[in-house]
């Protein structure tokens, strides 16, 4: 059985109570301007009666009689309005027997009395609604937003891992092909990815790092390269960044990097090369990747899996960015910029 009575409900109708009873007070004070002291005891000591009556009423009874049917709950809300109202009556009596209320006018007749207590009942049963439901619909507002919110971190997670793995699964290949070759370079390369996966184990898993940092291990990527294609490959890498710690998520350039030696370099044959530029100022990124390719790639640049999850990640990730996949007759350029404010 789900818990009624929980610290969130009980502040909700303690607010509410709080409104209400400020309604009452401006209320009565038009009717009653020379007892300001009165009105707000007799208005608090109305409180004590309605605010418990009506989180009984809307926390537990009012889940009892959906269960019922509507007719039925409309003769028992009816029912239930009479006795709060001769409730209230009773509890007016039993403050001014305590001396806590004021009676601020004159006793005209038990019906004029419980008139005034049923409207008064009446009252406070809108506006508790009104108050309730407005709270319950932004609160569903936010839990949805919270939803969307885990959502999207869910799906960052699960792109990061597949980012991961697929960066890794082509490096080995590389570091393959220098030991099949039997290369001197091995060594070094296995030195340069254990360096990679330092980073990644333990820096890569939070959800922003200095932009320093991306170009280090942008830099360990490009030697590992170099080993594997030694002069067969010509490489520049130009950055001019205006901030170092500039925070950017990790690894979300290298995928590009990766891409251009993956569909460009291996699959062309002579006068391979990867020029990378990376500029960063005003907080606005700006990443050109241009590399040389097959001008038949047969396979279409989109559905490249480690572009496709780069494209959904800007997508969660800013607001402002601009992908551009710019394929010429024997190169392919990739643009990527980025308003780093625009961070969500």
């Amino acid at each position: 059985m789900r818990k009624v009575i929980t610290r969130e409900r009980v502040l909700l109708f303690g607010a509410m109570a709080l409104i209400y009873l400020c309604i009452r007070i401006v209320s009565d004070a038009h009717s009653f301007p020379d007892h300001p002291n009165a009105r707000a005891v007799n208005n608090a000591w109305r409180i004590l009666w309605i605010t418990p009556l009506h989180f009984l009423f809307f926390e537990w009874t009012l889940r009892y009689w959906r269960r019922r049917g509507w007719p039925l709950s409309l003769l028992l809300l009816a029912a239930h309005i009479l006795l709060w109202s001769a409730g209230l009556m009773y509890w007016r009596n039993a403050g001014i027997a305590l001396g806590i209320y004021t009676p601020l006018t004159e006793f005209r007749s038990l019906g004029h009395n419980a008139s005034q207590q049923f409207y008064a009942s009446l009252m406070a049963l809108v506006l508790f609604a009104v108050l309730r439901h407005l709270y319950l619909h932004y609160k569903l507002r936010q839990d949805a937003q919270r939803l969307r919110i885990e959502k999207q971190e869910a799906e960052l997670n699960y792109l990061k891992a597949q980012t991961n793995p697929h960066f890794l699964f082509n490096t080995l290949n590389n570091i393959y092909a220098l030991a099949s070759d039997k290369s001197d370079a091995a060594p070094e390369a296995v030195l340069r990815l254990s360096g990679i996966l330092r980073f990644m184990l333990y820096e890569a898993g939070g959800d922003r790092i200095a932009i320093s940092e991306e170009l280090r291990i942008i830099d360990d990527y490009l030697e590992l390269e170099r080993l594997r294609y030694d002069e067969r490959l010509r490489i520049s890498f130009r950055h001019d960044v205006e901030d170092g710690h500039q925070a950017l998520p990790p690894l979300l350039l290298l995928p590009l990097v990766e891409n251009a030696f993956k569909h460009g370099v291996s699959e062309t044959r002579g006068g391979s090369f990867v020029e990378i530029d990376l500029r960063v100022k005003n907080r606005r990124l700006a990443f050109t990747v241009r590399n040389s390719a097959d001008p038949d790639p047969g396979m279409p640049v989109e559905a490249n899996i480690g572009l496709s999850n780069l494209r959904r990640q800007l997508e969660l990730l800013y607001t402002d960015y601009a992908l551009e996949l710019l394929p010429g007759n024997n190169d392919f350029t990739t643009r990527l910029t980025i308003n780093l404010a625009s961070h969500v």
